[in-house]
């Protein structure tokens, strides 16, 4: 066939398609041409309603939503549902008895109040809930240094500054000077330049959600786009998640290298658009403990004009001073031309209290973006740089006490003790048989997995040997992060001890499946339906407010549930 009469069929065609349009009633063309309006429009509004996720899974949950309505669908789900929260409901009771024979709640006011005394001993009391002991270092994170002195020093910190409030400049421009001198240093530590500025937030949720609103409103402001997206590692805190949830805009998750469980850069590359706001790297990973190629990430950044930030919450006052405790690193400050922003909590290795975080900015005019002013309001003028109006003063003379505590030698001295410990507990676990570790953990982070057995069953005995570790998912893993509580003699060898003794009894039989909350833990990963997994982890959090657990099934052997009036 020539070219022409190849066009000529293709006109022939087209014209039968315009013969039958017109052949139809005056009506039938605007149904067409409104009928198929309705359906884009109802895609882009799908899409639309699920920008944080994409319209694939907003597509998915469709799906699995009309699934289960079908009546033995949602039966069975139902009854699997039943199953897991009671066990949640009966570990959560567990912990809020303790070694008590009832599980007493005070959900009113005393008529009278209650002597100092009687409240502190009530507080005690409270606090030996539970059966993990992080004063013996057998806790992964949560408590970061925890010495007598710095305790001390923190006590006294609250009883000067318990009242205080950084929205009140004028009346407490005492911790306002804290709080930019903690700036200040922050930014010498990660090598900012004259233009570095940055703020205190309560946490590196708050960091990373206010960092994502800075380049969000920046990008619609200065660039005009209007769906903004922001490109992550799968491996990145799930805060980044929350803030594209919250600030309604798209997230693309990156896949990291098996071997490295580092970020696939040039996957990343292929993702980027011309609506993305923002690039991010972890220094290092929550999961993994591993460092991203922060250098690729920021001149990919560079390359195409797009705001870098470097996620250091977790380990960022560690790499600090990792160069001076003999542990060098890949550059991932601001010495790295392209890095924008860095969000590391003073609240870990900084060794505050909890509640302190730093967001830094290369540049004031991202900074700019971050605060909320409304200048209309009949209150006054209203301004703040952090979702929070008001902030407790206390945290920060709390963090800014701990930083002059320690010094620069200080930090070095306990960075050592840390990453050398850390370096140890590594070496002995990859020579043991049945285990491996994940990745090349670059920080205080040591991932475990296994391709023999279920690697929750080596969770579930190290907590019953008064462990308490991370669990992980895709795939399934363990962690422990090490912190200044596993530096204590006898430690670190206790751990490798339980860690080889137990892993050599599960040998014995690899096949044998985990149970309890480690067998629902291990299970969910298998669940499609993810909205039914975030429905599940809701109500254990949901469960944490419950003040009655007097239910038909669920009593306890040795009395009865009560709430104390």
């Amino acid at each position: 066939m020539s070219g022409t009469d190849a066009l000529e069929l293709t006109l022939q065609h087209l014209r039968n398609v315009k013969d039958s349009v017109n052949s139809l009633l005056p009506y039938q063309p605007v149904v067409l041409v409104g009928g198929t309006a309705i359906i884009v429009h109802g895609i882009h509004c799908l899409i639309a309603r699920t920008p944080h996720d994409g319209a694939v899974a907003g597509l998915q949950r469709l799906l699995f939503r009309n699934l289960r309505k079908i009546p033995a669908v949602k039966r069975k789900i139902d009854e699997e549902v039943k199953k897991a929260e009671k066990v949640m409901r009966h570990d959560i009771k567990t912990l809020y008895q303790g070694n008590n024979a009832e599980c007493i709640f005070i959900t009113d006011l005393p008529n009278a109040g209650i002597s100092t005394q009687d409240i502190l001993t009530k507080i005690k009391d409270y606090l030996e809930l539970g059966s993990y002991k992080w004063g013996d270092g057998a806790v992964s994170g949560t408590v970061y240094h925890g010495g007598d002195e710095l305790t001390q020093l923190n006590t006294e910190v609250y009883r000067l500054c318990a009242w205080t409030n950084p929205l009140h400049p004028d009346v407490f421009p005492g911790v306002c000077k804290m709080e930019a001198e903690i700036v200040r240093i922050g930014a010498t530590l990660f090598h900012g330049g004259p233009e570095c500025c940055g703020t205190m937030t309560s946490g590196g949720t708050e960091s990373i959600v206010l960092a994502v609103k800075a380049y969000r409103d920046w990008a619609m402001t200065e660039r005009g786009i209007l769906y903004p997206e922001i490109i992550v590692p799968t491996t990145a805190h799930a805060a980044f998640d929350k803030a594209a949830h919250i600030l309604n805009l798209r997230i693309k998750h990156v896949p990291v290298d098996e071997d490295t469980c580092t970020v696939n850069v040039k996957k990343m590359r292929s993702m980027i658009t011309r609506n993305t706001i923002m690039l991010v790297g972890s220094a290092p990973a929550f999961p993994h403990g591993c460092i991203d190629d922060i250098q690729s990430i920021a001149a990919l950044g560079k390359r195409y004009n797009i705001p870098v930030h470097v996620d250091a919450c977790l380990g960022g006052f560690l790499l600090a001073f990792m160069p001076a405790a003999g542990h060098p690193i890949p550059p991932f400050d601001f010495n790295v031309p392209g890095v924008t922003s860095i969000s590391a909590d003073t609240h870990k290795y900084g060794y505050a209290p909890k509640g302190s975080s730093l967001l830094l900015y290369s540049e004031k005019k991202f900074k700019e973006y971050q605060m909320f002013t409304q200048a209309d309001w009949p209150g006054g003028l209203y301004a703040s740089p952090t979702i929070a109006g008001s902030r407790p003063g206390v945290l920060i003379a709390g963090c800014w006490a701990s930083l002059l505590h320690f010094g620069y030698r200080g930090y070095v001295d306990t960075t050592k003790k840390i990453i050398d410990t850390t370096r140890k507990i590594e070496n002995e676990i990859r020579k043991i048989d049945g285990i491996s570790v994940m990745g090349r953990p670059q920080v205080s982070v040591i991932a475990m997995t296994s391709k023999v057995f279920d690697i929750y069953r080596l969770q579930d005995g190290l907590g019953k040997r008064g462990w308490s570790l991370n669990a992980l998912q895709f795939p399934s893993s363990i962690h422990f992060c090490m912190t200044y509580r596993q530096t204590e003699p006898g430690v670190a060898d206790r751990f490798v001890k339980d860690v080889k003794e137990l892993t050599a009894e599960i040998m014995k039989n690899p096949g044998s499946p985990s149970s309890g909350a480690a067998a629902i833990y291990g299970s969910s990963q298998t669940v499609p339906d993810r909205s039914l997994v975030s429905a599940l982890t809701g109500k254990f959090i949901d469960l944490l407010y419950e003040t009655n657990f007097d239910e038909e099934d669920d009593k306890p052997q040795n009395g009865s549930l009560k709430a104390q009036k």
